[in-house]
């Protein structure tokens, strides 16, 4: 557990994907059509999701989350050879509905009744968030869930964090910045916030500019850096 600990944080905003919830549980659920390779669809779709966000972004592409999303699977579907419509279609419809990780709804809930508050700030198109929000019943711990459809290009570009800043109305100083992906964590703390990088999957530090102010392997420990009891 970090021993930092940050003071004056009108904010806490949230990465969505990763970080709120599991974006291994689709491919997961659909493990017995998928065999040994769910495992290796999971991190191909996830990686090229990445991939064409940040790419759309430096060609001046954009296309909402949804079709990156749907346009990674085909690769990675293409990658372990399976043509297969109706489970594409139910791998689709999965990603609406993704687990959150189990230390999610208790530590929202806290920020929350602590008087902090709380935001998602995602790649993922409104009705993506909107649905996995309902999806894990954590509605009532967010005052904002923020799309980069706001602003129409991806992270890490300055404009989605500072989306945040102006929707919130509070200074990136004063936010708390919670990801599981290193590259967010760390473009975050470029633009000015407080961040705390949740790196749940054990990723060895990022080579870019800035660093993350706490690092920790679960958001439960989050409310220790926020002070609150």
């Amino acid at each position: 557990m970090s021993d930092i600990r940050f003071d004056d944080i009108g904010a806490c905003v949230f990465d969505a994907y990763g970080t709120l919830f599991d974006v291994n549980a689709a491919a997961r659920e659909e493990a017995a059509a998928l065999g040994d390779d769910w495992q290796r669809l999971a991190e191909t779709w996830r990686s090229r999701q990445l991939q064409y966000t940040w790419l759309r972004s430096l060609a001046g592409r954009h296309a909402d989350f949804w079709q990156v999303t749907g346009d990674a699977l085909d690769f990675a579907l293409a990658e372990i050879g399976k043509s297969d419509s109706a489970l594409r279609e139910r791998l689709m419809a999965l990603y609406l509905r993704l687990d959150c990780y189990p230390d999610v709804p208790a530590t929202l809930a806290r920020i929350k009744a602590a008087g902090i508050r709380t935001a998602i700030l995602s790649n993922g198109s409104p009705d993506m968030l909107a649905s996995a929000v309902a999806n894990a019943g954590i509605g009532d711990s967010l005052d904002a869930v923020l799309s980069v459809e706001e602003v129409g290009i991806f992270k890490p570009h300055p404009r989605v964090y500072q989306l945040a800043v102006d929707r919130l109305g509070v200074g990136a100083g004063r936010i708390s910045f919670q990801s599981s992906n290193g590259w967010d964590a760390y473009n975050a703390k470029a633009f000015g916030m407080r961040v705390v990088w949740c790196n749940r999957f054990g990723q060895p530090a990022e080579r870019i500019p800035e660093s993350p102010d706490a690092e920790v392997t679960s958001l439960a420990a989050l409310p220790a850096i926020l002070g609150i009891a």
